[in-house]
């Protein structure tokens, strides 16, 4: 018998340009490599960004220096891209979307390589990528970009056709059609709940979230109650309103990552200012201490967490990963934390974080446990004590916004959701 060749994994080089929002500067290279089941990202900076009076850090985990920096993922659930651009991939839905789109494209032309994650992190939607930075080709071509004179968001008015084409994906029946329109539209903002970037009546980049056929209350309706809940407990929070199509309620949540102008606005998520990779868990206090030294106001935003922090604990917010947790881009290397987003009341959950407040406490389980650590978020006594007493008065009235026309509760909805509100009073 003759001697076989040893298997060679194919290997897989793809290179991009890193650039800036809307004035198409060029930051610096992305080599994405792929051999077997090694797989790994190269970013540099180009000199004229580096010397530039305006260079800031759009990652922590690159240092400015020119040559090439390695990002090795330490699992599989962690990504290969340096944490600012994995911040860009799509989320768990817009993943299922773009394999579902390939796997019927595979299913008539088996030559088709399977997907890798340069492919999935190209195909969003170039003008809804969240922040500012953008993906170029050696063309100079942004990647899904829309032609000049159109566009890929799609508006307002064509709610319905999305929600149906989610509904079509969930149910495992959709077609080609639905799929190449759902395509690159996802968010990198949430989970596997079916949704799509829109351009909103007024034309701003807005989201519009879906309900599951697996949902067994409104959870659409939910978020929009806790966001505008939460605005009213002195929280800065991106807005929100329910709007009906098909009989189903669908939430309309503004982007905050960008200007009245549409201009993009850098972006990171919490983990990614902490540098924690996808399976590590951290506390709170560990954030707070990496933002001492990043964000302009600190003590403004670390006031404005605790905050948030006792608000989410009093609606049942577990859904508390450092993923929901994001920053802006200020200036002079410095940042701000953005909008709260993805606040989901859970009436079926005991009122524990998976954030853990700090290393010695562990997870928030009660308001006293917040009040005692006050002070790591640059909080007197009394700072807050009157915080407290805000947010409590907020959510006591819950019932009241929950019948709003802008979210528009039921009475069995209200019923659904009681557990959630109530369990601290």
């Amino acid at each position: 018998m003759a001697n076989q060749a040893p298997y060679k994994p194919t290997k897989i080089r793809s290179a991009l340009d890193v650039c800036l929002g809307s004035t198409d500067k060029v930051l610096g290279r992305l080599i994405y490599v792929k051999e077997g089941a090694r797989e790994f990202s190269q970013f540099t900076y180009i000199e004229k960004w580096a010397s530039d009076p305006e260079f800031f850090d759009i990652s922590p985990d690159l240092t400015q220096q020119l040559g090439y920096q390695l990002r090795k993922p330490k699992n599989k659930v962690d990504s290969c891209f340096f944490l600012a651009l994995a911040d860009t991939e799509p989320d768990a839905w817009g993943r299922r979307v773009i394999a579902r789109a390939h796997a019927k494209e595979r299913a008539h032309n088996s030559a088709l390589a399977p997907l890798t994650e340069i492919d999935y992190i190209s195909a969003v939607d170039d003008f809804s990528r969240i922040g500012a930075l953008r993906l170029q080709n050696d063309a100079g071509q942004f990647l899904r970009n829309a032609p000049e004179g159109s566009r890929s968001t799609p508006a307002f008015i064509e709610l319905e056709k999305i929600l149906l084409a989610s509904r079509a994906v969930e149910m495992s029946n959709e077609t080609a059609e639905d799929l190449k329109y759902l395509q690159g539209k996802g968010t990198s903002l949430g989970g596997m709940r079916p949704k799509c970037t829109i351009l909103d009546i007024d034309g701003a980049l807005s989201l519009g979230k879906f309900p599951s056929v697996n949902d067994e209350r409104c959870v659409t309706r939910g978020e929009v109650l806790a966001l505008r809940l939460a605005t009213l407990a002195g929280i800065n929070s991106a807005q929100a309103r329910v709007v009906t199509v098909q009989n189903q309620s669908v939430a309309i949540i503004r982007r905050f990552d960008r200007t009245t102008e549409n201009n993009r606005i850098p972006y990171m998520s919490g983990a990614t200012l902490l540098q924690a990779n996808r399976d590590e868990e951290h506390s709170y206090t560990e954030l707070i201490d990496v933002m001492r030294s990043h964000c302009q106001d600190f003590s403004k935003d670390a006031r404005e967490l605790w905050r948030r922090l006792v608000f989410n604990h009093l609606i049942t917010n577990v859904d508390d990963h450092l993923q929901n947790i994001g920053f802006l881009y200020v200036a002079n290397n410095q940042w701000q934390l953005a909008p709260a987003f993805d606040l989901n009341p859970f009436p079926d959950k005991d009122p524990e974080s998976k954030t853990w407040l700090s290393e010695d406490t562990g997870p928030i389980t009660s308001i006293q446990q917040l009040l005692s650590q006050a002070s790591r978020f640059e909080l007197s006594e009394s700072q807050a004590t009157a915080i407290l007493a805000q947010v409590i008065s907020a959510v006591k009235r819950w019932k009241e916004v929950a019948v709003t026309a802008a979210v528009g509760m039921k009475p069995h909805e209200l019923a659904a959701f009681t557990p959630a509100f109530e369990q601290a009073f």
